[in-house]
């Protein structure tokens, strides 16, 4: 169980999204969205929006800051690198072994060779690495066994996972490191960016929406929010946490990364997405691999689902918010006016939440809308990758279905063009050509698992509140 108190030293920011009302008693943000309620002596430890622990009960206020997800961590102490064991999986890429250990000065490292066609021996360069142990499986376990293989070896208090593809940039331990200050950590996550950002059209838009790549804002790991877990190509972990949940299950061989952070979640441990800290990813820029790839991942929504029911939902929002949004997609002037009145109700509902606070009306009316624009995108990115055979079977059969899903897919892919363009350079429309063709490979994938498994749970969307 993730417990502890906070040490001092330790500070908490509060994200610079969040709203503050009441004189900073009322706080609203987070992922998912929701509201906390201070105390005005807390309130006033907050201060400018920094709260450092000296004692027992500013170490509680920081703690309900980190829970709620309206604050983000700033460690001052931390652990040595030399309390970690890098975990190499392997099979079958020395050329990206060799690259990785050119990284890895006066670390320890295990490579865990799972069953490469030609057996692996220590790199070359090895003599700039701490230490180098190398151990075999005979026959391929896939990644998950080999990574627990190494996680056994070791001997440290961390243990950090790192595929043979990937290469850390500078810093990228220090800055994780520092998160394990907080007891209640078990895992951290570096940003995964693009080894080779240039190049073709597709190696630019995997630079940009690679699904590796988490983002510039550092964030809490948690199943339904913006961050609900991290790739185990680069993460870093507890290892006594790791061994006490079995690590990963060798029975998955995609999305077991998923399932371990949920797992940790459920046993109440906190994870940390860590956006400072870059490695960099060979990324599948060939299209037919990319393709592949995308299909594979998407094969993975079924056993997830079948092991923590309810947590990979297509479709996530209020049933209030799902109506609105349908009635708005239809386009009619029925449509809209319904919509509209779906949203006066959710005002006038949510209102009586903030009643005691300055302006309720306004409050309830923001995240209404917010929650209606997000709820919109959410159902025209579904109907556009989980759900896009439906959406296609619908297209053919009906001309007004036809235009109301095309405006929503190039509304969609050029809505994520505009949040991303930055990182890729590319035009708006091969954007938009390989967003299309991406959801298509991942909703091909889950429909694909779906069918093996005879089980619809992962198409089944959940309606809260």
């Amino acid at each position: 169980m993730g417990e502890g108190r906070l040490p001092d030293g330790f500070g908490v920011r509060v994200d610079p999204r969040v709203r503050t009302f009441s004189e900073g008693r009322v706080l609203i943000g987070g992922s998912p969205t929701r509201m906390l309620t201070l105390a005005p002596t807390a309130a006033a430890m907050i201060g400018d929006g920094f709260i450092e622990v000296t004692d027992s009960q500013s170490a509680l206020v920081a703690r309900k800051l980190l829970d709620s997800g309206v604050g983000n961590p700033r460690p001052m102490s931390i652990p040595s690198p030399s309390d970690v064991t890098v975990v190499v999986p392997l099979k079958n890429n020395e050329a990206g072994l060799e690259r990785l250990i050119t990284a890895l000065h006066g670390l320890h490292v295990i490579i865990v060779d799972d069953g490469s066609d030609t057996p692996v021996a220590v790199p070359r360069m090895a003599c700039s690495v701490g230490s180098v142990t190398v151990l075999r499986h005979e026959r391929s376990r896939g990644p998950a066994a080999a990574r627990n293989t190494g996680m056994r070896c070791a001997t440290t208090d961390f243990v950090a996972f790192l595929d043979s593809d990937v290469v850390p940039r500078k810093g990228w331990l220090e800055v994780m490191l520092g998160h394990f200050s907080d007891p209640a950590v078990a895992l951290v996550a570096p940003r995964i960016v693009a080894l080779e950002p240039e190049g073709s059209a597709l190696a630019r838009y995997e630079h940009a929406r690679s699904s590796l790549d988490l983002g510039r804002r550092e964030a809490a790991v948690r199943a339904g929010s913006s961050v609900s877990y991290v790739p185990s190509a680069a993460m870093l972990l507890r290892r006594s946490v790791a061994m006490d949940c079995e690590g990963f299950d060798e029975s998955m061989h995609v999305a077991e990364d998923v399932d371990l952070c949920w797992r940790l979640q459920e046993a109440g441990w906190r994870l940390r997405y860590e956006p400072v800290a870059h490695v960099a990813h060979e990324h599948r820029v060939t299209f037919v691999e990319w393709f592949a790839r995308k299909l594979f991942y998407g094969t993975g929504a079924t056993p997830l689902s079948a092991r923590h029911p309810g947590m990979v939902p297509p479709i996530a929002m209020s049933p209030w918010t799902l109506i609105a949004c349908l009635l708005a997609a239809s386009l009619t002037r029925i449509g809209l006016v319904g919509a509209a009145a779906t949203l006066g109700v959710t005002v006038v509902r949510l209102r009586k939440m903030f009643v005691g606070l300055d302006q309720p009306t306004r409050i309830a009316a923001i995240l209404a809308a917010e929650g209606f624009v997000a709820g919109l995108w959410q159902l025209a990115s579904a109907l556009c990758r989980h759900y896009w055979p439906i959406t296609l079977l619908a297209v053919l059969l009906s001309s007004r279905i036809r235009k109301i899903a095309l405006g929503l897919a190039v509304a969609e892919a050029f809505s994520d063009w505009s949040k991303h363009r930055e990182l890729g350079g590319l035009d708006p429309v091969r954007y938009a050509f390989f967003k299309r063709a991406d959801d298509i490979a991942y909703g091909a994938g889950l429909w694909k698992g779906a069918l093996a498994a005879r089980s619809i749970d992962a198409l089944k969307p959940r309606l809260d509140g």
